[in-house]
C-alpha cells in the first residue's frame, strides 16, 4: 500500500541535521577515471575498495543500521561508480543511496537526487537535512516526476540508478516508457542505468507493484530495452531464492522479514 512505502521513505531521513536547500554546484573538472584507486569496469570493482566509505562513522547511524540488508559495498561495486562521475539517483527518498554515491564520486563529481511529488511530501525534509551535512555539497536536489526526471541542463551523465523504486512508477501512474527514454537521453554513450527492485513472481508483470511493492524482473528488462538500452549484466548479491515472493516487502509491512525479499539488480548500457 502507498502508506507503507511513504512511511518507509520518512524513516530514511532519520538522524540528519538542519534543513537546507541544495544549490547547483559549479561544473566539475574532467574526471580522471583511470587514475582513480577504484577505477574498474562496472560490476568488476573489488567491494573492499568501497568498504571504507561504508564503514565511515560519519555516516548517519540510521543508514548504517540498514547496511546489512542493502549490502552497499556490493551495490557500489555493481554500479561501478568512480570519482568524478556525474550520476543521478531516481526516487532518492531520504538519501541513503544518494549519500553513498556522493562519497564515491567525491569532490569532483556530481549527484542529482530526484524525487517525485509524493516522495517529496514525506522525504523532502529528511533529504534537505541530509544535504546540509558536510561532504554533500555537490548533490543537487531535483523535485520532479519520474516520467520527467531531469531538466534540460542535466546531460552527459555517467550513471543513473533506480534503487527499489521502479515499481513505484506503477502505482504513481507514471509513464515508464517516458521515464526510461528520459534516462537514455540524459546518459552519455556508454553510460549505465542500474535498476534494483524487489522481485515479483514470474509472469505477474505489475500486478503486485502496489500491493506487495514488487515487480516482475523480465517486465523491467523488456521496458528498459524498449528505450534503447542493452542489458549488460545482472547481479545476485541481493538474491534470496527461498523468498516465496507473495508478501509485502515495504518497510512497515515487512517488520521482522524486512530486507529478506528476493531483489534483482540489472545493469543496462546506452550503446
Amino acid at each position: 500500500m502507498k502508506k507503507h512505502l511513504l512511511a518507509g521513505l520518512a524513516l530514511l531521513g532519520a538522524g540528519c541535521a538542519t534543513p537546507n536547500t541544495a544549490q547547483a554546484p559549479a561544473p566539475a573538472p574532467a574526471a580522471d577515471h583511470a587514475a582513480s584507486p577504484i577505477a574498474a569496469a562496472p560490476g568488476t570493482a573489488n567491494t573492499s575498495n568501497y568498504q571504507g566509505m561504508v564503514n565511515d562513522l560519519g555516516r548517519p547511524e540510521a543508514d548504517r543500521q540498514l547496511d546489512p540488508q542493502r549490502k552497499p559495498a556490493e551495490m557500489l561495486a555493481f554500479f561501478g561508480v568512480r570519482p568524478g562521475m556525474k550520476v543521478a539517483d531516481l526516487g532518492a527518498g531520504g538519501g541513503y543511496t544518494t549519500e553513498l554515491l556522493a562519497r564515491a564520486v567525491g569532490p569532483t563529481g556530481t549527484v542529482y537526487a530526484q524525487n517525485p511529488g509524493p516522495f517529496v511530501k514525506f522525504a523532502g525534509k529528511p533529504l534537505s537535512e541530509r544535504l546540509a551535512r558536510p561532504g554533500l555539497e555537490r548533490v543537487v536536489r531535483l523535485d520532479r516526476e519520474f516520467d520527467d526526471p531531469f531538466p534540460p541542463e542535466v546531460k552527459d551523465l555517467d550513471l543513473v540508478v533506480s534503487h527499489a523504486v521502479y515499481h513505484d512508477a506503477v502505482w504513481l501512474k507514471q509513464d515508464r516508457n517516458k521515464m526510461n527514454q528520459a534516462v537514455f537521453a540524459a546518459l552519455k554513450s556508454g553510460g549505465h542505468y542500474v535498476v534494483i527492485d524487489s522481485s515479483a513472481r514470474a509472469g505477474t508483470g505489475t500486478t503486485d507493484s502496489e500491493s506487495l511493492h514488487r515487480i516482475d524482473e523480465q517486465l523491467v528488462v523488456s521496458e528498459v530495452q524498449k528505450a534503447g538500452f542493452k542489458l549488460e549484466n545482472s547481479g545476485d548479491f541481493l538474491r534470496n531464492p527461498s523468498d516465496t515472493r507473495d508478501w509485502n516487502v515495504s518497510p512497515r509491512a515487512a517488520a521482522e522479514k524486512r530486507g529478506t525479499g528476493d531483489r534483482f539488480a540489472l545493469r543496462f548500457v546506452k550503446p
